[in-house]
């Protein structure tokens, strides 16, 4: 259970965040809620927890405002285990945490934006499939915020891309870092084929951890129509714990693509993707499959 935080770190904001989600059980709670598992029942499968240590837990994480605890059910009244705006700000710490552990811990501390087809990362990435997205939204280049998830669609493909270098400079470096070349062609390729996407009856939506407003930029420069969604908070790194890296201080996404079907099931990934146009061919192939399936 959660330690208080001794009177001599009562200042100290590692040791009082510690003391909240520094515990395995809590942590992988907030795995699991940015998942889209929010039930307890869900979470004791998916966790293989014993009762008592689950309802400690989520009586902790709820009473630290990590986790808001809502009813979904009367007669009996069953509730909900549901990230609250301060558990939403842990993400981008989860994903950061996972990023450090998958340089440092399950590889050889290289930093790249790609990885090995047997690294754990492209593991999670093929286990993706028959999963589904949580509901979400995202900062969009157009204003406001959408679902990654087109409900009109019979199938949505995301491209997850480290970052263009239109309209802000790449960080020094980034040309050496593998994987970081090809953001801009990739978006152009999507482009050129958008006709053949959207004839299918398939949405594209491109996703980078950049700010919705550079994307703007980009978008209008490169007559992108198709929106740029802004993963900046980690809410879709998150829910799919998509393989990221850092560079220029910040977390970026390295390059996957996700095909969802309507329902929000993931029905087909790439990564690592080495070949972008065609990966991109690949996507319209899989996409139109789940389409017209």
């Amino acid at each position: 259970m959660a330690r208080a935080v001794p009177e001599r770190d009562a200042a100290c904001a590692i040791a009082q965040a510690a003391a909240v989600i520094g515990d395995w059980w809590s942590l992988l709670l907030v795995r699991e809620a940015a998942r889209g598992r929010h039930r307890f029942d869900e979470l004791q499968r998916e966790l293989d927890i014993s009762r008592k240590v689950l309802t400690e837990r989520l009586h902790h994480l709820v009473d630290s405002g990590v986790l808001d605890k809502v009813p979904y059910q009367e007669g009996p009244v069953r509730y909900e285990y549901r990230l609250s705006p301060t558990g939403r700000a842990l993400l981008p710490v989860l994903v950061s945490m996972q990023d450090w552990a998958d340089r440092w811990l399950l590889g050889d501390g290289t930093l790249t934006a790609s990885a090995d087809e047997h690294s754990a990362e492209a593991h999670r990435l093929h286990e993706l499939p028959g999963t589904r997205l949580p509901r979400l939204t995202l900062p969009a280049h157009t204003g406001g915020e959408r679902d990654p998830v087109d409900p009109e669609a019979a199938a949505t493909v995301l491209f997850c891309y480290p970052a263009t270098g239109r309209p802000s400079p790449l960080p020094d470096g980034w040309s050496d870092i593998p994987g970081t070349v090809g953001c801009t062609l990739e978006n152009r390729l999507f482009r050129d084929a958008y006709g053949e996407f959207t004839a299918a009856g398939i949405a594209v939506h491109g996703v980078s951890t950049q700010r919705p407003d550079e994307q703007r930029a980009f978008a209008a420069a490169e007559e992108i129509p198709f929106p740029l969604l802004s993963d900046m908070d980690a809410r879709l790194s998150a829910a799919l714990r998509l393989p990221t890296f850092r560079a220029g201080q910040a977390l970026r996404l390295k390059r996957a693509i996700v095909v969802v079907d309507r329902e929000r099931t993931v029905r087909h990934t790439q990564f690592p993707v080495t070949d972008i146009p065609h990966a991109v061919e690949t996507a319209l192939a899989r996409a139109r499959a789940v389409a017209s399936g």
